[in-house]
């Protein structure tokens, strides 16, 4: 079927009846379609010029459509990665908000051969294994990550505090709120399960007296650890170990992962919390910090399981607290901070606009510039619109003991 009579037929009719509250025109070599709030169908009946559009798409990809509505988000990407569409009045993350509002994905998802789709690039996750997938996105390169993050290169939701808060401050009031929710004391030990950067352990160290132990299985990532703590003269109290979480030994006072749990196969779950246990000193305090879902169940962008995170998953609260109650883990503390996840995407995405002609254009070509900018913004259309979580979950092995009577003490 054409790609006009096929969107004509089917996807833009569909598109017209959920944007409710929005107005997008897809302007094509032949005319211009119109939709949302009862918009006409075509260009044959021109737009009032009190309806003009909040979004207009130039497309030059004659599938387009039918890729939208048969690959669904993974087939939107691939032809904007290819050049297929532009916008040319208004902002990338706010078009992915407005579809992410109306429940387009949703509707377009149902589709059988999506879900196939999505079943099998999650079973090409499961042979290539977690090392291939978590080393696919965090060893792309170093200067990439520079571009967008701050100095301690923090890669998961932080905390805000002020809406003024820059790149860097959202990440330090993160592993501040860690820190005190962990009760971290002067001397105590500290192991950080796919301690990525390390930049919670070094802000440990330096503002607790922490002695730091962790693990990551991303090459680029400890080099960079390492020697970020040699240069801040706490080497001898921050230790970067190179491998698989479950090669983590030893017993600490305090254990924390964050932003780690997300990127394990749903096989490898009772080995992380069995490390994550075992890991535990009599009398210790654990934090979990990971991307999760509000709902039972979360369904997965092909999109992201493709080109961004291969093989990750959004758990529900009561997949991690089943964990830590089989392993006689008590739970002294829960708390969505999902909602700081909306400013830290702004701000990554404001960062990497800023600094990507920095970049090496033989490293980093337009198809991958968009592929990028594509992900942040649809990282911050996510953060309003889907049904996404960032969990912290605080465990003892011991609730006998005396446990303070607030969750960060004073602030």
């Amino acid at each position: 079927m054409p790609a006009r009579t096929f969107a004509d037929q089917t996807l833009l009719p569909l598109l017209d009846r959920l944007l409710t509250s929005t107005r997008i025109r897809f302007s094509l070599p032949d005319g211009d379609y119109n939709v949302g709030r009862s918009a006409p169908a075509t260009s044959s009946a021109p737009p009032s010029p009190l309806a003009e559009p909040d979004f207009i798409v130039r497309v030059t990809d004659p599938k387009l459509f039918h890729r939208m509505a048969t690959e669904g988000s993974l087939g939107m990407a691939e032809s904007y990665m290819d050049g297929g569409w532009k916008l040319t009045r208004g902002s990338l993350e706010n078009f992915l908000s407005a579809l992410l509002a109306c429940r387009f994905r949703d509707a377009v998802h149902r589709s059988p051969r999506i879900a196939l789709r999505l079943a099998l690039l999650r079973l090409r996750h499961t042979i290539l294994g977690p090392q291939t997938n978590v080393r696919a996105h965090y060893d792309i390169g170093d200067d990439l990550y520079a571009a967008f993050l701050d100095e301690t290169r923090g890669y998961t939701c932080g905390y805000q505090r002020d809406p003024s808060d820059s790149n860097r401050t959202l990440q330090e009031n993160k592993y501040d709120r860690i820190c005190k929710k962990l009760h971290l004391r002067p001397g105590d030990t500290l192991f950080d399960l796919g301690c990525g950067y390390g930049g919670l352990m070094i802000h440990a160290a330096q503002h607790f007296g922490a002695r730091c132990t962790g693990i990551t299985n991303s090459i680029d990532h400890g080099q960079f650890a390492h020697a970020r703590a040699l240069q801040l003269g706490i080497a001898d109290r921050v230790n970067v170990i190179s491998g698989d979480f479950r090669a983590a030994s030893g017993t600490y006072d305090r254990v924390v992962s964050v932003g780690c749990f997300e990127h394990l196969l749903v096989k490898e779950h009772r080995d992380y919390f069995d490390t994550f246990r075992r890991l535990m000193a009599p009398g210790a305090f654990g934090l979990l910090h990971t991307i999760g879902c509000v709902t039972p169940t979360n369904t997965s962008d092909p999109f992201i399981q493709k080109y961004i995170f291969p093989g990750s998953t959004q758990n529900p609260l009561s997949r991690l607290v089943a964990h830590f109650e089989r392993r006689a883990l008590a739970l002294l503390d829960v708390e969505n901070v999902g909602r700081h996840y909306h400013p830290t995407v702004v701000r990554w995405l404001e960062a990497y606009r800023a600094n990507r002609a920095s970049l090496d254009p033989t490293r980093y070509d337009a198809r991958f510039h968009r592929m990028w900018e594509l992900y942040l913004a649809g990282c911050v259309a996510a953060t309003i619109h889907s049904d996404g979580a960032v969990w912290q979950v605080v465990v003892t092995n011991d609730y006998r003991r005396p446990l303070p009577l607030h969750r960060v003490g004073k602030i």
